[in-house]
Formats: C-alpha cells, sequence, structure tokens
C-alpha cells in the first residue's frame, strides 16, 4: 500500500536554511523554501546597488570549513574557481607578519611561529606552548572562561603581550564576533583545534571571489529547484501554526516537517513557546565600509590587518572580485567605532588606509554596511538551543543552534546540515526518530 510523499518546509534560505534544503533535495526530497527578500543568504548576503554588488560584510572562510565545501560541490559550485585559496598568513604591515608554507601539519605551524616577524624568540616558544598545552588537554577548557582570562591565565602569559595583540586577539575577534573580554575560551580552542591544529590545508583562508549570495545560496537554490522544490522568494511567512499532526504555513500550505532556519530574534514571532531559547542572547554588530579609489589604488595583499586602527581587517576587491580600487574594511563585535559618527569613522578608516598605501587621493565613493545583530555574542557557557524541538516535525537551523563553532558560515552549515538529516529521518520513519539527534562530528 504506498502513502503520499512527506513534505518538508524550509523557512529562511541563508546559509543554514538552503544547506538543509540542498540536503533534502540530494536525498530526494521534494522541499519548499520560504524567504522574505528577494537576495538569498541571510546575515551573509549580496547587496545589489545600482552600480555594483556588494556583501552585507567582508566575509571569509578557511579551509577547516568542510561542510561549506562539500556542498558547495554538490551543489555544482566549484570552490576552487569562487575561493581564492592562501596559506595562513597574518600580517600587519611593518609590526608583524606570520606566513605558513606548504609543509605538512604540525611542521606548517611551527616553522610559521618560528620565522615570524615581529615578536621575540620567547614570545615564539610562548605560542608554540600555548598550542601544546591545548592539544594536551584534547582543546578542553574547562570551566570554560573568556579568552582573555584564559590567555592571562597561562603560564606564558608574561611572554605573550605582542603575539597577544596582533595574533590571538584578532583571531578571537574575527572567528568568535565577540570582544575578547566576553569569548568564550572554549569555542576559541573548538576552532583552534579544526583549524591551526589540523591539516594544513585547514588554516588556509579562502576569500570569496563572487559575491556571498552567488557562493552557495543561488547555486544551492538552483540545485533544489531542479530537483522538484521551490524556492518562494519575498514571502514572508505571517503564521506557523500546528495542524493535527503537520505544520501549516500562512493558514494555507501544509507540511509534515518544517526547519526553521530564520535569525533566533525571528523565532518569537512564528512560535512564541521558542521564544525563551534565545530570549538570553547578546548580539553583536560587524561594519563594512567599501571605499573606491581609482582603479589603480590596491592593497600590497589581498588581506591585510590593521593595528591600533578602527578598521580589523582590510580586503582589496579588486583581487578578489574584479571590483577595481576598491577596498573592504571591515570591524567586527563591539567597540570604540560605535561611538562615532559614521562619517568620521569612515574618515579614520581612509587614513588608515593611507598608511599603507603612499599619496593615496580621497576615495571617490565610500558605502558603509553595518549588520547590527551579525551573531550572538559567544560567551563562555552560552547555553545555545537544540536543533531538535520538543514540537514533533519543528527543527531549528542556524549558526545559534547548539554546536562547537561559533555564529559563522560553516557553523550555519553544519546546523543545516543537521537539521536536514533529522527531517529527513522524521520523514522516512517517524515512529523511529530518536529524542535527540546530535550532529557527528
Amino acid at each position: 500500500m504506498s502513502t503520499a510523499p512527506q513534505k518538508i518546509a524550509v523557512i529562511g534560505a541563508g546559509y543554514a536554511g538552503m544547506a538543509a534544503a540542498a540536503v533534502l533535495a540530494a536525498e530526494g526530497k521534494i522541499v519548499d523554501v520560504f524567504e522574505t527578500s528577494r537576495t538569498l543568504g541571510g546575515r551573509a548576503r549580496a547587496v545589489p546597488l545600482s552600480e555594483e554588488t556588494l556583501d552585507n560584510g567582508q566575509h571569509i572562510l578557511v579551509g577547516a570549513y568542510t561542510e561549506t565545501l562539500r556542498l558547495m560541490k554538490m551543489v555544482g559550485a566549484d570552490p576552487t574557481k569562487l575561493l581564492k585559496r592562501i596559506p595562513l598568513r597574518l600580517e600587519f604591515p611593518g609590526e608583524f607578519l606570520l606566513v605558513a608554507p606548504r609543509l605538512p601539519a604540525p611542521l606548517h605551524l611551527a616553522f610559521a611561529l618560528i620565522t615570524a616577524h615581529g615578536i621575540t624568540w620567547r614570545e615564539k616558544f610562548a605560542a608554540v606552548r600555548l598550542m601544546q598545552g591545548l592539544q594536551r588537554d584534547n582543546f578542553r577548557i574547562q570551566p570554560d572562561i573568556s579568552v582573555a582570562q584564559w590567555l592571562a591565565n597561562h603560564p606564558t602569559a608574561c611572554h605573550q603581550h605582542q603575539l597577544r595583540k596582533v595574533m590571538w586577539e584578532p583571531l578571537c575577534i574575527a572567528a568568535l564576533n565577540t570582544p575578547v573580554a566576553d569569548a568564550s575560551a572554549q569555542v576559541l580552542a573548538n576552532v583552534l583545534r579544526d583549524s591551526l591544529a589540523s591539516h594544513r590545508a585547514a588554516s588556509d583562508f579562502l576569500l570569496p571571489q563572487v559575491d556571498l549570495s552567488n557562493l552557495f545560496p543561488e547555486p544551492a537554490a538552483a540545485f533544489v529547484e531542479a530537483r522538484g522544490g521551490k524556492i518562494h522568494r519575498q514571502h514572508r511567512v505571517a503564521s506557523l501554526r500546528r495542524v493535527d499532526n503537520h505544520w501549516q504555513i500562512d493558514d494555507a500550505q501544509i507540511y509534515d516537517q518544517v526547519i526553521l532556519a530564520v535569525a533566533p530574534y525571528h523565532l518569537a514571532a512564528l512560535v512564541p513557546e521558542l521564544a525563551a531559547s534565545v530570549g538570553h542572547f547578546a548580539w553583536e554588530p560587524i561594519v563594512t565600509t567599501y571605499l573606491t579609489y581609482p582603479e589603480h589604488i590596491r592593497l600590497p595583499q589581498a588581506m591585510l590587518g590593521i593595528s591600533d586602527g578602527y578598521a580589523q581587517w582590510l580586503f582589496d576587491r579588486g583581487v578578489l572580485c574584479g571590483q577595481r580600487g576598491m577596498i573592504a574594511a571591515v570591524i567586527s563585535a563591539r567597540g570604540r567605532h560605535l561611538g562615532i559618527p559614521m562619517a568620521e569613522l569612515e574618515r579614520h578608516i581612509h587614513a588608515e588606509i593611507g598608511r599603507l598605501i603612499p599619496a593615496l587621493p580621497e576615495p571617490i565613493k565610500v558605502q558603509t554596511i553595518t549588520e547590527k545583530r551579525a551573531t550572538f555574542s559567544c560567551t563562555p557557557n552560552l547555553k545555545r538551543p537544540a536543533m531538535q524541538t520538543n514540537l514533533p516535525g519543528l527543527f531549528l537551523a542556524g549558526d545559534y543552534v547548539a554546536g562547537d563553532y561559533p555564529a559563522t558560515i560553516e557553523g550555519a552549515v553544519r546546523a543545516g546540515v543537521a537539521a536536514a538529516k533529522a527531517a529527513a529521518l522524521a520523514a522516512n520513519a517517524p515512529d523511529k526518530l530518536p529524542a535527540q539527534i546530535t550532529e557527528k562530528r
């Protein structure tokens, strides 16, 4: 006796939602995706303007983003063409340079530290001891404390002042988007485990050479639609309620399973019962300023750090995306930049770029995009909601869902994959769905 195929909906077409939809489509499921915006990508998306397309934040990936890279390949988005792979290179011009050679791990990191410019031999050996201590403890920091406290408590703290300034703190803020005084040392340890302490390629920087929507969400949408699914753009889901053993969207469509892949602060409007699961979250911004100069202007490297400035990282969009003369300046997390007028901040950033490029002319155009709630604040012992809710057939997907990673593209993709597997299992054998499904790492 045949049964009707199970219908699955994904609400939200960011990286988590499109990862979930792509995995379901690959398993032969027909899936509907609902997205409020015309543009896919959520909090990592393209921003189409009249003359060019920018991103709402200049994100980077690393070689450790195994699920993101796997799904990109699955949907036909070739990482070798869409991402510029650069071996680990941390450069603060005139102050610090660390470059990892193409050697097997862990030699690549050891060699990079030993040959680094701008730090003393004591600092180099202190950094090696810190990483060795993490490995000895299996990258577990118990109890979880702030990154600032963890670094201060380490026996080599007195020998790591400069290295903390140009390596540990910038890596923490870039990865966790949370100030070091508040950031979780355990989550940073997870990131270091899978990047610096893993195989050599895991620490590579992967810089997008297309806008963030075309990096994965749009190819994933084409993949889903080619397999019978549907992407409902500019469709804001107004209501989601349980009807018998199903879920009803907007008093119309009926689905057996629903994956909620919206930003956490939108949960309460759709499912009030879930509001408490993220009610204790705080939020961190990301500010990205795009400065357009004459086409011959370019940075010495595709990506550079800024020490003691308002900007934290600079990216040459000409080298990466073909937008010649454009430099993107990124400021992650809370900081002093939020206390000054935007025009003043943009002038400071222009001056900081001018210290790297002699005779820098005034910018032709300056555009700043502020994502006020770009990520949750990744604090110690933060309780994050599980992917599987207490409501039958309802799953959560997003970079905020419980997991090892902070709010990153990889965290979002992993959450989407886990939710898709749970929804597919529920569709195939609803009576065998376990009480809790956790992501296998």
